[in-house]
């Protein structure tokens, strides 16, 4: 790690401790089932470490971002994670292949918690797909994941596209293929793509989970069913 990167990398660490606030810390592990390493920093500060860091390192050769962005991920905490999906995030418009394929090695590696594997998807990965759409082809091969974020990013780095009515069949193979899977986190993910799905393209959403609604579990048919007419609604929850 070159002594750029090691100056910065202290600096966040500092910035972070700086804002522990341990009452905080404390009610975040409410939004987690499982256990999830955090600094205990309020929102309101990480936002304003998400702007320090982008000041910096858009100056930066993208080596370089990229160890930071590594290092704070193997911190393994919350907070840190959650830099860098905002930070990255403003570069979305540079976002290709290469990306794509640092993307999915993160999420392989340190992704442990929804909150990562969804800024990680909705926004990075997503943003690959935006980019260069053919990269989209490459998300069947997760649902066999043995890995339960990989198998939701599946579905979420497809948000984008499904809100934008884009490659409507890609979407609804996804979450075909996702259907039948029982981690709750995967059945949330699906849902949460088809309610995207719906306002572009509600005939063909209804019509899809017409087909397949016995497929899905009750909690991905009323994630589906969030933003749907009543009528429709109706007719999904039956």
């Amino acid at each position: 790690m070159n002594r750029r990167v090691s100056a910065m990398l202290a600096q966040i660490e500092a910035f972070l401790a700086s804002h522990v606030d341990p009452v905080f810390a404390a009610g975040q592990q409410g939004f987690f089932r499982d256990s999830v390493p955090t600094c205990g920093v309020r929102t309101v500060h990480v936002n304003e470490l998400v702007r320090l860091v982008y000041r910096e390192v858009k100056k930066w050769e993208v080596a370089d971002r990229d160890q930071l962005m590594e290092a704070l991920w193997k911190t393994r905490k919350l907070e840190p994670g959650v830099v860098v999906c905002h930070v990255y995030r403003r570069f979305g418009k540079s976002f290709g292949a290469r990306e794509f394929d640092l993307f999915e090695s993160w999420l392989e590696r340190y992704v442990t918690n929804w909150a990562h594997s969804d800024g990680l998807s909705s926004w990075l990965l997503a943003a690959c797909i935006g980019n260069q759409p053919e990269l989209r082809h490459r998300l069947p091969p997760w649902t066999k994941s043995g890995n339960r974020w990989k198998r939701r990013a599946a579905a979420v780095s497809l948000l984008h596209e499904a809100k934008r009515g884009r490659h409507l069949e890609d979407v609804l193979a996804m979450a075909a293929r996702l259907l039948k899977d029982r981690d709750d986190m995967v059945e949330k993910g699906v849902g949460w793509l088809l309610k995207e799905a719906y306002p572009a393209r509600p005939r063909e959403v209804v019509e899809f989970l017409s087909r397949h609604g016995r497929e899905a579990t009750r909690l991905t048919l009323r994630y589906a069913a969030e933003k749907m007419t009543p009528a429709d609604r109706a007719r999904v929850l039956g």
